[in-house]
């Protein structure tokens, strides 16, 4: 059974004040609006509806925090970028996203999702470089890549891990939550930061 499995929905915060008290390992997905992160979310859990799916892009608002089975929290981000939220909000958004990646203790890593049509885009990259000087890990999931062909995945994963060279911090792979593609990849990366193993849930034995 996938850590990710039975994942249960604890909380929602609108400011940093309301933050849960850090110490319990967490791991926060990012991006662009609509570019599936929810989808993903849902995918690793093996939940439908566990974080909300939604057509409109801007809907996720909050800082949404799920518990795993083993007490670490997958915390799901507003997403960015889209336009035709109001100015204030997205301000509003962008300190709330910048202030929890920057400063939050107990975050063991990022992911950030992109569409992989349209992957690291200007605000992907502000994202990358916000998060940077904490020295944790980031992983990009490139999503809905079953929209693209063998060829068109190969060159675009290739593509951006060469735009990533130097940033030796930051991993990529191709991801689909409809045809559920790179779904033990990533978790077995994400198990990793938690220092467990990904179909069990058990502490990893050995040298560290």
């Amino acid at each position: 059974m996938s850590v990710f499995a039975h994942a249960e929905f604890i909380t929602s915060v609108a400011q940093l004040r309301q933050l849960p008290a850090p110490g319990t390992p967490e791991i926060a997905f990012a991006g662009r609006s609509n570019a599936g992160k929810s989808s993903a979310i849902n995918t690793l859990a093996g939940e439908r509806r566990l974080a909300h799916v939604s057509k409109t892009p801007g809907r996720t608002q909050l800082i949404n925090f799920f518990r795993l089975r083993g007490g670490s929290f997958l915390v799901d981000l507003p997403g960015y970028g889209y336009a035709a939220v109001p100015e204030a909000v997205q301000r509003n958004w962008r300190e709330l996203l910048e202030g929890y990646l920057t400063l939050r203790e107990s975050l063991f890593g990022l992911v950030l999702v992109m569409d992989a049509r349209r992957p690291l885009l200007e605000l992907d990259w502000q994202m990358l470089d916000w998060f940077r000087p904490t020295g944790r890990p980031v992983h990009l999931l490139l999503t809905k890549s079953d929209k693209l062909t063998r060829s068109e995945a190969a060159q675009t994963i290739a593509e951006v891990r060469r735009s990533l060279e130097g940033r030796p911090e930051v991993s990529a792979q191709l991801f689909s939550s409809l045809k559920r593609t790179g779904l033990d990849e990533a978790e077995a990366m994400l198990a990793g930061w938690l220092g467990l193993d990904a179909v069990a849930g058990a502490e990893k034995k050995g040298p560290r």
